[in-house]
């Protein structure tokens, strides 16, 4: 079982691109950081980049998931994900911003729900 936080989103970040690979995406890059944040996975769905923002919970106390991507959040993916195409000299690709929420609850299955062009 998972002792802290970073152990729960390795594990999460793990499932989600398994699931991505899974629905045909190649992973482009992990983890990708730029200044005090980090993008956690970049992958691409055919003709698309796509910036995938993991969140992972071990149980509901603070709602699903995928309530933890804030507004402020929101704002950080997206500059995050605009250094990262000035960086890589990208310009002529269609982008979206995917979230992968994850639920680990005890003795269960992981819950994963994948939302497409989230925000």
């Amino acid at each position: 079982m998972e002792k802290n936080k970073k152990e729960t989103g390795d594990r999460g970040e793990k499932l989600a691109a398994e699931l991505l690979i899974k629905k045909n995406y190649k992973i482009v890059e992990q983890n990708y950081r730029f200044g005090h944040g980090e993008i956690d996975i970049i992958a691409k769905d055919k003709d698309v980049l796509v910036f995938v923002e993991v969140k992972t919970r071990k149980n509901l106390e603070f709602g699903p998931p995928e309530f933890a991507v804030t507004k402020n959040k929101h704002r950080q993916i997206r500059k995050i994900a605009e250094a990262y195409l000035y960086e890589k000299k990208i310009s002529d690709l269609d982008c979206r911003i995917d979230v992968v929420a994850i639920l680990l609850k005890k003795n269960l299955p992981p819950e994963i729900n994948h939302i497409e062009n989230a925000f």
